[in-house]
């Protein structure tokens, strides 16, 4: 038997990219989760490989990766192998300070380096080692840059669309999908972190169709689509996965 393929998610320690890695690691790949905290991605690597019954398909890689110099570890840990699947999903809203201009520059810097600078670099160092032919790139954006809400985070995550499509021209020619996965309002995350009320939660879950939060494994479900045989002819995209709070456009 051959080598198994490799995904590499970063922010795959914990919530969407945990579960992300989880449903590859069942899909049959080798995964590099990346992050920043080595002790929170040891243990989930430790709780998929148990889960899955795949012992060892799951390795670990800490790395700031707004950090230039940090992301070489990513691509020393990949070595000679070649990448499959590179599923951008760190990330996050980070709240600051607005009372000066310094103050809202660097509100807006820390949202764009942590949604977009990370996406760039991460991208940038692993383009030669993505398969070709074949090769997927996802990126995780949000619903809030299709709506609004956010601040720095939706502008943020609408860059990552614009990059996408530039990204899927590029790399259109060798064989190698790029789309975007925009989630919508998702429970069992640290994205709220103790922000979240239950008047928060019903409000959300009131603006979808389906009357239900969003889960995890609802985000996965649509990475591992797009990553796998079946979305060969399907690139340059932006799926929202939203319950129907935002509809198509």
């Amino acid at each position: 038997m051959g080598e198994s393929r490799l995904a590499v998610v970063s922010g795959g320690g914990t919530g969407i990219g945990a579960a992300v890695a989880r449903g590859l690691v069942l899909d049959g790949y080798d995964v590099m989760i990346v992050g920043r905290r080595l002790d929170v991605l040891l243990g989930a690597a430790e709780r998929i490989s148990e889960e899955s019954g795949r012992a060892g398909a799951v390795t670990a890689v800490a790395a700031d990766l707004t950090d230039p110099a940090q992301v070489s570890a990513v691509v020393e840990a990949v070595g000679e192998r070649t990448v499959d699947a590179l599923v951008n999903n760190a990330g996050g809203y980070l709240g600051g300070a607005t009372g000066t201009l310094d103050e809202v520059a660097g509100w807006w810097r820390a949202n764009l380096d942590a949604n977009v600078l990370t996406a760039v670099l991460l991208t940038e160092a692993l383009l030669p080692a993505l398969r070709r032919p074949g090769g997927r790139v996802v990126l995780l954006s949000s619903i809030a840059a299709q709506r609004g809400g956010g601040g720095p985070y939706s502008a943020a995550k609408a860059a990552l669309h614009g990059w996408a499509y530039d990204l899927a021209a590029q790399l259109g020619p060798e064989q190698i999908t790029v789309n975007v996965v925009s989630p919508g309002y998702v429970a069992e995350t640290e994205f709220f972190g103790d922000r979240m009320t239950p008047e928060g939660h019903a409000k959300r879950v009131a603006a979808t169709l389906v009357g239900r939060a969003g889960v995890p494994d609802d985000i996965a479900a649509a990475v591992r689509y797009l990553v796998g045989p079946s979305a060969g002819y399907v690139t340059g995209q932006v799926l929202g996965v939203n319950g129907g709070s935002v509809l198509g456009r």
